[in-house]
């Protein structure tokens, strides 16, 4: 039998996913676009509760990046108003089912009510390891990356960080994400296909896949079908496939 075929099924054991088409969904129903959101939430959900029975250990969800800012107020302020009744709402489904959540992104930004919400979760479920969840709000590749650049320039400047020392992997640990893996597989719904500013750094080798599927509409078995075309990919990740 050629080695092709004894190949196994590559693994994404984590999955990045850019939740997009919400607004547009609502609108083509001729609904406001906070309904949209709202049923992408619901979504959410869905995704989190099946991702550990899918093979997935780590999920990492784009929810509110630094451009969002420039969409009506109405639209930020419900949006943010949906952020902090879904940490409010499922806090106690998350902990029953061991999933771990935590946030990447810049925090001064949001209220102080949400970020004590995001903190507070943060810390009930830290211990916990069937999934590990992180929504990004706030967040920006570039922003995060600036971000950790005045990190190191401030340590250099301090005497603490000889320049002579940075590798990528230091520069690594300055990143929101320093606590985890690169991403295997990165999602975007709703037919777009660029990568809006997500993880510009850590998914430098991940797979992409585009849907032209809206978000509120993407279900479990969406996410399943991806999964089993990720898994007949090579990842040479710059080498020679052998």
């Amino acid at each position: 039998m050629p080695a092709d075929t004894l190949r196994q099924a590559r693994h994404a054991g984590h999955v990045a996913i850019i939740m997009d088409g919400n607004g547009r969904w609502a609108t083509n129903r001729g609904w406001p676009r906070l309904v949209g959101h709202r049923k992408g939430a619901e979504r959410v959900k869905e995704i989190v509760r099946a991702a550990p029975d899918l093979g997935i250990e780590w999920l990492t969800l784009y929810a509110f990046s630094t451009e969002n800012w420039k969409r009506s107020t109405e639209e930020v302020l419900g949006l943010m108003a949906i952020f902090a009744r879904y940490i409010q709402r499922e806090a106690d489904a998350m902990a029953a089912e061991g999933v771990r959540m935590r946030f990447i992104g810049d925090r001064s930004r949001l209220a102080p009510r949400l970020q004590r919400l995001m903190s507070g979760i943060e810390a009930r479920t830290a211990h916990l390891r069937r999934l590990n969840l992180t929504v990004a709000i706030n967040y920006g590749g570039r922003d995060e990356i600036i971000r950790a650049l005045r990190s190191l320039a401030q340590e250099a400047a301090e005497g603490r960080f000889d320049p002579a020392d940075l590798t990528e992997a230091a520069f690594s640990t300055r990143l929101d994400t320093h606590d985890l893996p690169d991403p295997d597989l990165v999602i975007r719904t709703s037919g777009e296909t660029r990568t809006s500013n997500f993880l510009p750094w850590q998914a430098a080798y991940a797979e992409y896949e585009f849907t032209e599927t809206l978000w509120p509409d993407f279900a479990p078995a969406d996410l399943q079908a991806i999964l089993a075309r990720f898994g007949n990919r090579e990842r040479r990740f710059g080498g020679v496939q052998r």
